[in-house]
């Protein structure tokens, strides 16, 4: 790993009990910034009413963090919309916004049109399809923005236990990011962009950014986005803007195989897309493992060395002459 990332990971990366609510609050009311949380939703009526719900009820009624929850529908058979709104969300239909560009279907396009009907200064963005949600999701990742100037976009880190047939977890893999994540976007991101590889989990959906550093950034479309941030970000505003905190366990659906397998294409063409901007490789991987009430990361060297065609090698061409 490199030095800059070591003390990246120790000056960057917090707990969210580093931050107790009454000094998030304290910083907002003195900053007088705002704050969206934006949920983009795609049939998640079995969970959106109950994050909307935690929100409202710990950081909007019980404490005055959250100025405004808006979920975005991205084209929904469901109820999602009408759970939504009876949990006291806006909701906003993506087709809505921006109707003279037509809406393309991706995450993505729903974050960016997000931009246009949110008012915060601070706007934080939680996937829709959360169990068992807490509002240290949002504290966690708002805090560093209001209590910290310097920064300009926090991502939550967390464990994210696989879930099995019936509802209950593996017991395997606390502190990994993912299967897309460790077999695509943690390799694309330790050889291309190695400041980027203290990230825990660069493709969760959970963070939050200043409106002036989203503004300027370009959203693909689709499951890219995430990554595609990071690295946009990385460039624009360096890497001590950014930060990471550790908010506990996330639970959520999981996707099949096939599904599994869109993300990693859209994600690997939006690593194509700015690898065409200047190349950039570091043959080796840092991953993390839960050590107690920490993160410890692991490197380990990539394989890149290649053997020739065996025609290429002299005793193979002397054995078969003989």
């Amino acid at each position: 790993m490199l030095e800059e990332v070591e003390r990246w990971l120790i000056e960057r990366s917090w707990s969210v009990s580093d931050r107790p609510l009454h000094r998030i609050l304290a910083a907002k009311r003195a900053s007088g910034q705002t704050v969206s949380v934006v949920l983009p939703a795609l049939n998640e009526e079995a969970t959106v009413g109950d994050i909307v719900s935690v929100v409202r009820h710990d950081l909007m009624l019980q404490a005055p963090l959250v100025d405004e929850v808006v979920v975005i529908d991205s084209g929904s058979t469901d109820r999602t919309s009408e759970v939504a709104a009876a949990a006291g969300a806006t909701v906003v239909h993506r087709d809505a916004i921006l109707p003279r560009l037509p809406a393309v279907p991706g995450k993505g396009e729903v974050l960016w049109r997000s931009l246009l009907v949110t008012r915060g200064d601070i706007v934080c963005f939680v996937d829709a399809d959360l169990r068992e949600f807490s509002s240290d999701f949002v504290t966690g990742i708002v805090g560093p923005l209001l209590t910290d100037p310097g920064l300009q976009l926090v991502k939550a880190m967390y464990d994210r236990p696989l879930t099995v047939a019936g509802g209950g977890a593996t017991g395997a893999g606390a502190g990994q990011g993912g299967r897309v994540t460790e077999l695509m976007a943690r390799p694309l991101l330790n050889m291309h962009w190695p400041q980027l590889a203290g990230f825990v989990q660069p493709l969760g959906g959970e963070y939050a950014a200043r409106r002036g550093l989203l503004e300027q950034l370009p959203f693909p479309v689709g499951y890219g986005v995430e990554l595609g941030m990071l690295v946009d970000a990385l460039h624009l505003v360096g890497l001590d803007a950014l930060a990471q905190v550790d908010v506990g366990v996330r639970k959520h659906r999981h996707q099949d195989g096939q599904a599994l397998g869109r993300m990693a294409a859209a994600i690997y063409r939006t690593a194509q897309l700015r690898l065409a901007r200047a190349h950039l490789l570091r043959p080796s991987l840092t991953q993390f493992e839960r050590a107690g009430d920490a993160f410890e990361p692991r490197t380990h060297s990539v394989d890149t060395e290649e053997r020739p065609p065996m025609r290429d090698i002299a005793e193979y061409t002397a054995r078969r002459v003989a």
